[in-house]
């Protein structure tokens, strides 16, 4: 089949790349504008768009998908299907018809469940013990079309977001494709989501990542997993902004919310149930470091968080 990939970030490249070693020919793919980085805010093209650059594909960057040059000239490219992994922009009715076989979106949640931006990271807050992905066929609502394919995933207990999607993403690349080759076949089938089991994953804020030392440090372990890579847990110390990249939560010594135990193999801190381990910390305009160097450079009184 004919097919235009829609997809902006690295988490997308998986998919991307193994529709271009199908059987499928990939004719063009559709992006995100460049977007400012660092603080020069020099425009830098997404992964997606990178990729593209890399192996010769036609690349289109509309502002939003409703633009008439954009929707022209995805007409005269005559997709016969455009599969979809994060990219980022709703797409209008009258778009997702041009393509015989509509939209098909790879979704990192068993739809229903996490339907939204940050399916991962919601379930890994709400201490789900699996995830998976979900190949579904887009429409206007939010990521309520029907599934073709459900792949569930266990989801451990020790896995950040970004270990999770980066996994999934393989996966989800390869099921990809299968759903293809059946459409192509004519041989897939979609099947309605049920009414029940619904729940939303909006994107992840900063303020959801500050840590609240009065909660348990069951909660403040999946929070920080949920947040790494993005937006990264954060909290204070002596008026300074420190992120928290990794923690885990631990067995011992009960102390005060907030409040540091350190020596010279480890810092812990207290929450209102149970200690975290602090594994990996970022102190205000510094890299990331293991959270013991950074405790040994605090002094005699480590003192608490904010």
């Amino acid at each position: 089949m004919r097919v235009v990939f829609a997809g902006t970030p690295e988490v997308a490249l998986p998919a991307l790349a193994a529709i271009a070693a199908s059987d499928h020919e990939l004719v063009a793919v559709v992006t995100r504008p460049d977007a400012p980085q660092g603080r020069s805010k020099r425009l830098v093209p997404s992964p997606v768009a990178a990729w593209a650059a890399d192996h010769g594909v036609v690349t289109l960057k509309p502002q939003r998908p409703r633009d008439p040059d954009f929707v022209a000239r995805l007409r005269d490219l005559a997709p016969e299907v455009c599969p979809v992994v994060a990219y980022g922009a709703l797409i209008p009715a009258d778009v997702l018809a041009i393509p015989k076989h509509g939209w098909v979106n790879v979704h990192f949640s068993l739809l229903p469940a996490w339907r939204g931006a940050a399916p991962v990271q919601r379930a890994i807050l709400a201490g789900d013990l699996q995830t998976g992905i979900s190949v579904f066929d887009l429409v206007p609502a939010l990521d309520a079309g029907p599934v073709y394919r459900r792949d569930a995933s266990p989801l451990g207990d020790t896995e950040t977001a970004g270990d999770v999607l980066a996994r999934l993403a393989e996966q989800g690349a390869g099921v990809l494709v299968e759903v293809l080759d059946a459409l192509a076949a004519g041989t897939a089938t979609a099947t309605p989501q049920p009414e029940d089991g619904v729940t939303l994953a909006p994107k992840l804020t900063v303020d959801d990542a500050r840590i609240d030392w009065t909660a348990s440090a069951l909660a403040i372990d999946r929070q920080i997993r949920a947040c790494n890579p993005n937006p990264v847990a954060w909290t204070t110390h002596r008026g300074e902004r420190v992120k928290v990249w990794l923690g885990r939560a631990r067995a011992g010594t009960v102390l005060a919310p907030g409040v540091l135990a350190v020596d010279k193999r480890s810092v812990h801190v207290g929450t209102g149930r149970g200690v975290l381990e602090l594994l990996q910390v970022q102190p205000a305009g510094k890299k990331a470091m293991a959270a013991a160097d950074w405790g040994r450079g605090l002094g005699a009184e480590a003192g608490s968080f904010e």
